[in-house]
């Protein structure tokens, strides 16, 4: 569903603020596949994530989406096969406006505008669904303007606004960072609920490592712009804090520096 081959990106190359971010990074990922993304700061991760998602070019290599090659192509070309939440619980919904007409917006993305508008009772009661997926109880609030809701609530909103259509590929960039950690919890939980229920092939960037370990059937550790650890199946599910920065170490030569990661 997802393949990058070769891919480098250098930010003001030749300058004295040179920044080589992504050193000919290889990534595949199979349909289905819930992959989790570790590292320290600076490691590469959001750019790889912003690479995929096509905020900015790539210096050199390919990337696929689904056999698409999406290389070249701005995000909002990419727009009809990502779904992505960020790290900003304002970012993704329309405040002023209630919570059925931010999943009606969603709905819609990509379609045609008329001047027919409205939410059918058909839509209402999907809505209704999934939002009770999310068991956060908004299934019963769906005409509450989202400007009223707290950011976890909003940051799950966004999370099923991001898979209302189903996307080849989503996209998860820290996107609990910003919550407190019971709030983060129940997000995570409905991600994971989500995410299985569509088995949607998903990229989830996170600053913990617990929730790394935790989440997902993958999970890959960055560092310096490259991919170091690529972890799955019967070794992931063996994992500890304790056993993944001894790999780190072997493989790094070095030892992880975020006590934020490490303790979070």
């Amino acid at each position: 569903m997802l393949k990058a081959e070769a891919v480098y990106k250098t930010f003001d190359p030749g300058t004295i603020n040179e920044k080589r971010a992504l050193k000919g990074v290889d990534l595949t990922l199979s349909e289905g596949d819930f992959v989790t993304v570790i590292g320290g700061n600076g490691a590469g991760k959001s750019t790889l994530l912003n690479a995929i998602a096509g905020v900015w070019p790539i210096d050199s290599g390919k990337i696929l989406i689904d056999d698409a090659y999406v290389t070249g192509l701005p995000d909002y070309k990419r727009a009809s096969l990502i779904g992505r939440v960020f790290q900003d619980p304002m970012t993704g919904t329309a405040a002023t406006m209630e919570i059925e007409e931010n999943l009606a917006l969603a709905a819609r993305r990509g379609q045609k505008r008329g001047l027919k508008w409205g939410i059918s009772p058909q839509e209402k009661k999907e809505y209704h669904e999934k939002l009770g997926l999310l068991e956060l109880g908004l299934e019963d609030r769906m005409t509450t303007k989202v400007g009223l809701l707290s950011g976890g609530q909003r940051q799950a909103l966004t999370l099923l606004m991001a898979t209302l259509k189903r996307p080849k590929l989503l996209l998860l960039d820290e996107h609990t960072a910003a919550l407190d950690p019971k709030t983060a919890e129940k997000v995570l939980g409905a991600t994971q609920r989500v995410v299985e229920k569509d088995r949607l092939t998903t990229l989830m960037v996170t600053h913990n490592m617990r929730d790394a370990i935790r989440y997902g059937n993958r999970l890959i550790m960055m560092n310096e712009g490259d991919i170091i650890l690529d972890i799955g199946g019967e070794e992931k599910k063996k994992l500890t804090v304790e056993v993944l920065l001894h790999k780190f170490e072997e493989v790094s030569g070095e030892e992880f520096a975020s006590d934020k990661a490490i303790l979070g």
